[in-house]
């Protein structure tokens, strides 16, 4: 809490010539990591989800990502793959787990703050997740740094590490998320998106009409899922164009609704042996208004929904966005980083995968916003530490004004 200033007394009489009054220098914002610094590098806990993944779970989040992939929703297509069923994006290993992946990037109480996303980098070991798997989670907080943005002032860089292994203790992800941790009324006093943002654009029928046909073009590119060969693609080759949008608060709801842990019920708390203090489900320190009521929530369902309470809640709410620095309804990290996954994975075909990934957010994309994905190939290792061919292709998510949104540069690997 801040300091109360006190009142100065009054002089005993006014002084014939008034003395020059200093400006008054504003006390730089802070922010307290008191509850931070002793944990890094230590393992934290966070939710479990009960249930076994399901072809629902999986169909829900395809189609909550825009991912025509017929691998992973059209019985028909899967039974006659080599795979034999229904398998799971890549992708989904942040919807199997809890708080959208940044769990153990958001560690220890901050008064006043709240969080966006600033980044993720995965490896993928090749193991697909099937309906009736279990994805159990191994996390770490690994680091963090202070630095000064335009944004917020003193704004914290956090990273945190999660393990996903399936229920045979078999490795399937790795993920390195970065949280950014903010002072929210510092933020919002600044207003730099409310500065940057016009009105929500409002689009012209054949502009819709454009990017319908674009959007249309690709959800057919590969469809097939036939993987391109390491031998027949070279440097500079562009991947198809992509665009998902004009984003609307349906969209956003959509994708929220998609992370199983934000439905009533489906996880219990973990913790992890051995730590005498770890970090599970304390109080971040969120911002008036942004706090889940987990007592609450044992009886009223709203209690413990992001889209009605808690730190999700300016995603489809422009007023509560603004009291964050957000300005308006705005996107979800973890759906852009997953957008990255699904977009190369698509490419790859079904007999490519995607090793590695590593997306810096730039920004988010806003509500009336459409994101374009542009993308080419940039390198060939032959001879990987994967023991598989690779191609290194770089990403970029832009928005309608040219403005990046994303930076992501992978490595997929392609049969000879």
């Amino acid at each position: 809490m801040p300091t109360a200033r006190k009142t100065p007394a009054k002089q005993a009489a006014p002084r014939k010539t008034p003395a020059r009054r200093r400006p008054t220098v504003p006390k730089a914002a802070e922010l307290d990591l008191t509850d931070v610094e002793p944990r890094v590098g230590k393992p934290v806990g966070g939710g479990q989800l009960w249930d076994p993944c399901s072809s629902s779970d999986i169909r829900r989040w395809v189609m909550a990502m825009d991912y025509p992939n017929p691998l992973h929703w059209d019985q028909e297509f899967a039974r006659a793959s080599r795979y034999g069923g229904l398998v799971a994006p890549q992708s989904i290993a942040v919807a199997l787990d809890y708080g959208h992946g940044a769990q153990p990037a958001c560690v220890g109480h901050i008064p006043g703050s709240h969080l966006i996303f600033g980044g993720e980098e995965w490896w993928f070991y090749g193991a697909p997740v099937r309906p009736g798997d279990t994805l159990f989670q191994e996390r770490r907080f690994h680091d963090y740094k202070v630095v000064e943005t335009k944004f917020a002032g003193p704004t914290m860089f956090s990273r945190g590490d999660t393990a996903h292994r399936n229920q045979h203790g078999v490795l399937v992800a790795r993920e390195r998320s970065t949280a950014i941790r903010h002072l929210a009324a510092e933020a919002a006093e600044r207003g730099m998106y409310a500065n940057q943002l016009g009105a929500v654009k409002r689009w012209t029928a054949a502009e819709l009409a454009d990017i319908e046909q674009l959007r249309h073009a690709w959800l057919l590119s590969n469809r097939d899922g036939v993987s391109p060969h390491f031998d027949e693609v070279k440097v500079g080759d562009p991947l198809p164009r992509r665009v998902i949008g004009p984003h609307t608060i349906a969209s956003f709801t959509t994708e929220y609704r998609a992370f199983l842990f934000n439905i009533w019920g489906t996880f219990g708390w973990v913790a992890p042996d051995g730590i005498d203090d770890p970090w599970i489900n304390q109080d971040p320190g969120w911002t008036e208004g942004f706090e889940f009521d987990e007592e609450g929530a044992k009886i009223d369902p709203r209690k413990r929904d992001g889209l009605y309470v808690g730190p999700s809640r300016g995603h489809i709410d422009a007023d509560r966005a603004d009291e964050v620095g957000m300005a308006r309804a705005y996107g979800y990290g973890a759906t852009m980083g997953a957008w990255c996954t699904d977009y190369l994975a698509f490419w790859a075909g079904n007999d490519g995968l995607v090793r590695h990934s590593k997306a810096d957010f730039r920004g988010p994309a806003f509500e009336g916003d459409v994101t374009y994905f542009d993308a080419e190939i940039v390198d060939k290792i032959p001879d990987s530490s994967w023991g598989a061919p690779l191609v290194q292709v770089r990403l970029r998510l832009t928005n309608q004004e040219f403005t990046t949104l994303v930076d992501c540069t992978a490595e997929i690997e392609l049969p000879y």
